[in-house]
């Protein structure tokens, strides 16, 4: 495994994440997640991988995510060994100082811990002031609950305006941008990414395999995941016929490199500059895959050809309004 410092901090990661989104009772969010044995199963292979960095939310899974992941770090490896990402927003009050504060303290709770490497704002919150949301988690580093901060899916104009107002105060900027990235879709390429390289702040982009597109040549899967799961039909389904053309090209690369087509998918990840894409493994095998893509060094060329294809996509992350309360699945196909 390879290392590297987020931001401009002093918290090493591994170059892959592993996303918890997978972890929880079936459900409460998705069907398709694994159970608590499971669960531990993924995390300790990757911990024999070597991947430190593990990434979950308040609401993933009813909270059962954040207690599957605790306990099985506990059972595994020393705390300090590892980094742990949580989330804030879906819940009650957005990122309001109140909110903050409590889920906080909730997830603290739930993965058995006293401190955060990394907490991360899971959207823009419409409803909050900028300022309200940047003390409020400002004060949380001060307390040493966190140690640094992120934010996740939100449009270029809103993550400046958040990192202007730690700057003009005082406060802890961000140091990660959790955001929606992959072959199939780049749109935060025009403003959002040039932001972060321009403040170095470290990309973990989620869906780096978009939702399992990028590991197949055909589009559709028959596992339990592929036949479940309505966020990622939601995500990607209506651009399947141009789309498919790009995970062809996948598949030739492939071929050319003789290794997996995910491997192709991550290796391009970090030719363009990404920190630690997020893999939301359901079988250890597939930490495997991710990890053995640092054998693969795609060139400048490769690059060009797997990108050219690519058309504008609708916004699938950002969103323009907070959903109704209790609203967690933001793309689901109806």
């Amino acid at each position: 495994m390879e290392y590297t410092k987020l931001g401009n901090s002093d918290v090493e990661v591994s170059k892959l994440c592993v996303g918890c989104m997978s972890f929880g009772r079936a459900g409460t969010m998705h069907d398709w997640t694994l159970n608590e044995m499971q669960s531990e199963e993924v995390i300790r292979h990757a911990l024999e991988l070597g991947i430190n960095f593990f990434d979950t939310a308040n609401g993933y899974s009813d909270g059962t995510s954040e207690e599957y992941l605790g306990r099985a770090i506990k059972r595994n490896v020393s705390r300090d060994q590892v980094v742990l990402a949580s989330k804030v927003y879906f819940n009650e009050g957005r990122l309001s100082k109140k909110a903050i504060l409590r889920e906080l303290d909730g997830s603290l709770r739930r993965l058995g811990t006293d401190y955060l490497d990394l907490y991360i704002i899971h959207r823009f919150d419409y409803d909050t002031p900028i300022e309200e949301t940047m003390e409020a988690l400002h004060e949380v580093v001060k307390a040493g609950k966190v140690r640094i901060l992120g934010a996740s899916a939100m449009y270029g104009y809103q993550f400046y305006n958040m990192q202007v107002a730690a700057k003009e105060n005082g406060w802890t900027p961000f140091s990660v941008m959790e955001n929606h990235y992959n072959l199939l879709y780049r749109e935060d390429e025009r403003e959002l990414i040039p932001i972060c390289k321009q403040m170095n702040v470290s990309l973990m982009p989620y869906s780096p395999l978009a939702a399992g597109h990028l590991t197949r040549p055909e589009w559709k899967s028959d596992s339990q995941r592929g036949k479940t799961d309505r966020v990622a039909a939601g995500k990607y389904d209506r651009m399947e016929q141009q789309d498919i053309l790009i995970v062809k090209r996948v598949q030739k690369l492939a071929e050319k490199y003789h290794c997996t087509m995910a491997q192709i998918a991550v290796a391009w990840q970090w030719a363009k500059g990404v920190t630690a894409p997020i893999i939301g493994a359901t079988k250890a095998r597939y930490l495997d895959d991710a990890a053995g893509a640092l054998n693969i060094k795609i060139t400048q060329e490769d690059v060009e050809y797997l990108e050219e294809l690519y058309v504008p996509h609708p916004i699938v992350g950002a969103i323009d309004k907070n959903p109704e309360p209790g609203v967690m699945l933001l793309d689901e196909k109806k």
